[in-house]
């Protein structure tokens, strides 16, 4: 046998080693996993949706794990920040991060200048919930349904106004893809951030606004807003009157907003799979399930490989609607 081929065959043999001696290292780090507290991301602020259904989350999936999961909001740019330090994060499964429709479908369709990838830079663990987001219009606004609303905007073309938290915001892109659907023109007024949009709202600067059920619920109660319709899969059981978008005939606005988890790409599949089973124990739990409920959240657990097509469909989605809508930032 030649001194080449001996080499070769050291190598491969050295080489084939390294890689069992990684993947016992890689069993021990998942079989000790965690040991310690994870961090978990939240994209946005305080006090808003997703920081109310991360801290639930957080909760529940921390008492599965028996160890503490400390949330941390990083705020700006719809998400975009909080998602950057998510991707660039060690991958090791002590820091982990909620992933929306906003972070990961509407940014990465919208904005040309974000610093991830959102399929290539992360590693999906488990979507988790879903929590609609209603039409609303204000008072004012002489339609008591949203048959009767198309009917007003088709007579009277931008005229009738709509709030986003923002040009290329989430809010945005589902109202511009509601307006192609249903050939009205609306009035596109941007704010910074949906508590501004909201408070015009429902002082009637502005006729209409698509936020999400958590936020709205209270003025809706309270007969300031009027609810035309729900995006979500099903009607939702605090608001059992309002149709879904798909039954009123709109089946391509989709199924609503999510909230799911993520760990930076690379992070071992041994520490995915046991994060992914913690979510699931927690989801099972009939508290959990309770408190979901009182949110206005659907239960939405699956695997990793589910939530990673649930990823590409609203990536797909939304990109079809920037592109038609010509809606675009740097």
């Amino acid at each position: 046998m030649s001194a080449t081929i001996t080499t070769k065959l050291v190598r491969r043999a050295l080489a084939g080693a390294a890689m069992f001696m990684m993947g016992c290292a890689g069993s021990a780090v998942a079989a000790d996993y965690p040991s310690h507290s994870v961090r978990m991301i939240v994209p946005f602020a305080a006090g808003g949706s997703t920081d109310l259904v991360g801290r639930l989350i957080a909760e529940y999936v921390g008492r599965e794990l028996g160890q503490a999961i400390v949330v941390e909001n990083r705020s700006g740019a719809g998400g975009a920040l909080g998602a950057e330090q998510i991707a660039r994060a060690v991958a090791d499964g002590y820091t982990i991060g909620m992933a929306t429709v906003s972070t990961h479908g509407a940014n990465p369709a919208i904005h040309k200048g974000l610093k991830y990838d959102a399929v290539k830079d992360f590693a999906p663990i488990a979507n988790v919930m879903g929590i609609p987001s209603i039409f609303a219009v204000n008072m004012k606004v002489p339609a008591k349904d949203m048959k009767e609303f198309i009917a007003l905007a088709k007579s009277k073309p931008m005229e009738y106004s709509f709030a986003s938290p923002g040009v290329g915001s989430l809010g945005h892109a589902n109202i511009e893809n509601f307006m192609m659907l249903s050939g009205i023109k609306l009035l596109h007024v941007p704010y910074r951030g949906a508590g501004p949009a909201l408070n015009d709202a429902l002082a009637g600067q502005v006729d209409a606004i698509t936020d999400n059920l958590s936020s709205t619920l209270p003025h809706l109660q309270e007969g300031r807003l009027r609810p035309l319709a729900v995006l979500g899969a099903e009607r939702s059981a605090l608001l059992p009157d309002v149709p879904t978008y798909t039954e009123l005939g709109f089946p391509e606005m989709g199924t609503g907003g999510w909230f799911g988890l993520v760990a930076p790409a690379g992070t071992p599949k041994d520490i995915i799979d046991r994060l992914n089973q913690a979510v699931r124990k927690a989801t099972a739990n009939p508290e959990f399930q309770e408190r979901a409920k009182k949110a206005g959240g659907t239960l939405l657990t699956n695997s990793p490989e589910e939530f990673a097509q649930d990823i590409d469909a609203a990536l797909k989605r939304y990109a079809a609607v920037a592109k038609a809508a010509n809606i675009q930032t740097n």
